[in-house]
Parts: C-alpha cells; sequence; structure tokens
C-alpha cells in the first residue's frame, strides 16, 4: 500500500492498510491509523499522531516544527482523529511548551486548500475550513463551526460550537455558540440559523437561541446583566447552557 517512491522512515509505525503515494515524505516520530489515505508529495513529520480513515491530499504539511520564535526544537506534539479531510496545500503545526505542547483535531473535520492550523490550536468535530481560512496560534474551536475562505482568526481566540464566520472575517475577540459573524474585525450579524436547521435544531430551540442572542446583542444591557438573564432561560433550555459557559470562560472578551 505503499509506493515504492514515497519515503517512509524505519520508526514510523502505519497501520496494514494505509495507503501512501509517490514522493510523500513520512517521518520516524509518526503514527498513522487504519484506513487513512495520504496522496503524493505529502509532508507528515515530527511527533505526529494520526487515526483512522483520514484522507490526506497532496502537498500538505503536517506536524512540521511551530512558527514560532520562541520555539527550541521542543519535542512537541500534533495529534489528529479519524475520519478527517486534509486538501491540499493545508498547513498543520505540532505544539509548544508555552501551552500544553500539543496541537489537537478531532474527528471528521473538512481543511479545504491552503488553510493553516497553527501551534496549540485545538479544534473540535465536524468543523469546517474553507480556502484559505488561517487560525493563528493557541485557537479554541468548537465542534460544528465554519470558518469561510479568507478568515484570519487571531491567536488565543474561541470560536464556539456551531458558530459561523462569514468570508473575510478578521476575528479578534471570542465568537459564542451558535452566532453568526460578519466583518473585519468581525462583528455579531444573528444566530447561525440556517446551519442549525441542518443539524435537526426545532425551529422553538432556534427561537430560543434568537432570544438569546437579542438580550444579550441587542438589548443594550451590561454583560453582567444579560449572563443573569440568560442563566435564567437556561433553566428550562439546555441548549444555553454552552451559550452561558462559554461566555464566563472567554479571556480575550466577547465579539459584541
Amino acid at each position: 500500500m505503499i509506493d515504492p517512491r514515497a519515503i517512509v522512515a524505519a520508526g514510523a509505525e502505519l497501520a496494514a492498510d494505509v495507503e501512501v503515494g509517490p514522493y510523500s515524505v513520512i517521518g520516524p516520530d509518526v503514527v498513522i491509523g487504519a484506513g487513512t489515505w495520504i496522496g503524493p508529495h505529502a509532508l507528515i513529520t515530527g511527533h505526529t499522531q494520526i487515526g483512522n480513515g483520514n484522507k490526506i491530499f497532496q502537498f500538505v504539511s503536517i506536524g512540521e516544527a511551530p512558527q514560532d520564535k520562541k520555539y527550541a526544537g521542543e519535542p512537541t506534539r500534533l495529534t489528529i482523529g479519524d475520519r478527517n479531510v486534509i486538501r491540499e496545500y493545508c498547513t498543520i503545526s505540532r505544539g509548544t511548551t508555552q501551552d500544553e505542547g500539543v496541537t489537537r483535531i478531532g474527528d471528521d473535520n473538512l481543511l479545504m486548500g491552503y488553510t493553516h492550523v497553527a501551534h496549540d490550536c485545538q479544534l473540535g468535530n465536524n468543523i469546517v475550513m474553507v480556502n484559505l481560512a488561517q487560525i493563528a496560534g493557541h485557537v479554541w474551536i468548537g465542534d460544528w463551526a465554519i470558518l469561510s475562505g479568507y478568515v484570519a482568526v487571531h491567536q488565543y481566540c474561541k470560536i464556539g460550537a456551531h458558530a459561523f464566520i462569514a468570508n473575510n472575517a478578521g476575528v479578534t475577540r471570542d465568537v459564542p455558540p451558535y452566532v453568526m459573524a460578519i466583518g473585519n474585525p468581525a462583528a455579531p450579524h444573528s444566530i447561525n440559523s440556517e446551519g442549525l436547521k441542518r443539524r435537526g435544531f426545532t425551529p422553538e430551540q432556534i427561537r430560543n437561541l434568537r432570544t438569546a442572542y437579542r438580550i444579550l446583542y441587542r438589548s443594550n444591557l451590561p454583560l453582567a446583566a444579560a449572563v443573569e438573564q440568560l442563566t435564567a432561560l437556561a433553566v428550562t433550555e439546555p441548549l444555553l447552557k454552552p451559550f452561558i459557559e462559554f461566555i464566563a470562560a472567554s479571556d480575550r472578551s466577547l465579539i459584541r
């Protein structure tokens, strides 16, 4: 299953059915799980662990040293889960000792062409990064979030689950779950209602999230007062709990 023109280091651990295309290079500390396909001209290096059923296309660079001037060659890591699709020219850096020392990508994500995941980023599941979306170091992205083309995310920002970031947006502060953000710098626009419909949220649930959005962004309440109202609503609407938890955990402040 390994093309004879590929270079696979002696220490690499590849499941028996992993396919590796011509001229790809796999480093000695790489572990790749069953059913993963690697196209031609791919580079996978560093202490990198890749799960099962992934599709990795040509000209990617995965697990290379972080683009961080403080990095001094420490043996940091990159972990990638299952069933991800990583398209052409995507770059994913491993972590740094300035954080946990590991970059993590979950399951079932689609990273389109020319996307960049920097050191120490933490990505959940079912995320879509559209062509040329770029995220800086230490960025956290929740499940089902979508980053449209040419989106740029500042270091240490958080993007909540089911959020939608419109094309060309520049994210410099945290984007709560369920929210659609547009512009540069990114600003709240609405609830990501279309995405929520596609994922099976009921009309009532979407209405409740719209109400929460209005409290946070349209009521002119101070943040503490808005959170107090949201907390009261969360008693009967569990979907608001991650919304409130995200606000409490925000370090860079929310887009508002």
